[in-house]
């Protein structure tokens, strides 16, 4: 540990692994990098361990968590798994989609991940340390993104210090992610049409979108992934005070792609909203980015970044 850090971080090799699966044994809380986003784990079968993730992020009780699982097999104990919803994993698992079930009356889940749902939301990430780390356990994680409530999501772990030091057990550092934005979410009903819950890496033919309603899944609150600044989006240029997250053309203090990249954006997306939190400029605008592809997906975090809090 560092000496500037309360919180523990370790390379995310053998025997950090190994002192982090020792950590979630206890019921306490550890950090790990996913393909998507740092998610801050918990066994998902402890009532008090799932309290401490909700304590430590000041997230609201009403925001089901998302249960990440080694594969169909583990999902199979914890939810029910129609024939489109088997499809789907087969095709995407392990891999940055999030499917929203039926929860199993006898699965062993803490009554505060799926937030009273009759519903819960599973993922098998394909990131090699997460994956390591829910072979070393025999329990499935929860593991929402390791950032205070509402806040920019974490693609470093220096991200997550920044809002979690001293409120978790330990940080597993394995350098930056890759996607930069986090799963997509998709409800499979009992008719086996799709309902796209949260747009993300992953595009499904034939989901539809959501409408706005009641929060069945992470990342459907208005207000969201906010640097705590004002946000201005669709800029070609900075107004005074403004730091610019450019694109494309538009170049900035910050550029998400120099060449128009939309994964490159993604994947620099949180990077850039963190470093316009930090700068001295009050406000922070952003370039506009295309609603094609991953920027949908973009889009959607910068729109609800963008929106004040309630």
């Amino acid at each position: 540990m560092s000496d500037k850090n309360l919180t523990e971080v370790l390379d995310a090799d053998a025997q950090g692994i190994a002192r982090a699966a020792a950590i979630l044994d206890s019921g306490r809380l550890v950090a790990v990098p996913t393909e998507t986003v740092y998610g801050l784990a918990a066994r998902a079968d402890s009532a008090e361990a799932v309290a401490k993730i909700y304590a430590a992020k000041g997230r609201p009780d009403f925001n089901p968590l998302i249960v990440h699982v080694r594969d169909i097999e583990q999902a199979g104990e914890l939810a029910e798994i129609s024939d489109a919803a088997r499809s789907l994993a087969e095709q995407h698992w392990p891999g940055p989609l999030t499917l929203v079930l039926p929860c199993k009356p006898e699965a062993k889940l803490a009554g505060a991940v799926t937030a009273g749902l009759p519903t819960v939301a599973l993922r098998a990430p394909a990131h090699p340390v997460m994956q390591a780390l829910l072979e070393a356990v025999d329990f499935p994680l929860a593991a929402p993104s390791a950032n205070r409530s509402g806040f920019i999501s974490p693609t470093t772990a220096c991200h997550v210090l920044a809002s979690l030091d001293g409120r978790i057990d330990l940080v597993l550092d394995g350098g930056p992610t890759q996607a930069g934005v986090e799963s997509t979410i998709v409800a499979v009903r009992a008719d086996g049409s799709l309902e796209e819950l949260r747009p993300g890496p992953v595009a499904l033919a034939g989901a539809h979108r959501a409408e706005a309603g009641g929060v069945e899944a992470p990342g459907q609150l208005a207000s969201h992934y906010a640097p705590g600044k004002p946000v201005r989006l669709n800029a070609d240029h900075a107004e005074t005070g403004e730091f610019l997250i450019g694109f494309g053309a538009v170049s900035g203090d910050c550029t998400l792609s120099a060449a128009g990249d939309l994964t490159e954006a993604a994947s620099r997306l949180y990077d850039c909203l963190h470093r316009g939190a930090a700068s001295e400029k009050q406000r922070i605008a952003i370039a506009p980015v295309p609603e094609e592809g991953i920027g949908i997906a973009i889009n959607d975090r910068l729109r609800r970044a963008a929106t004040p809090p309630d």
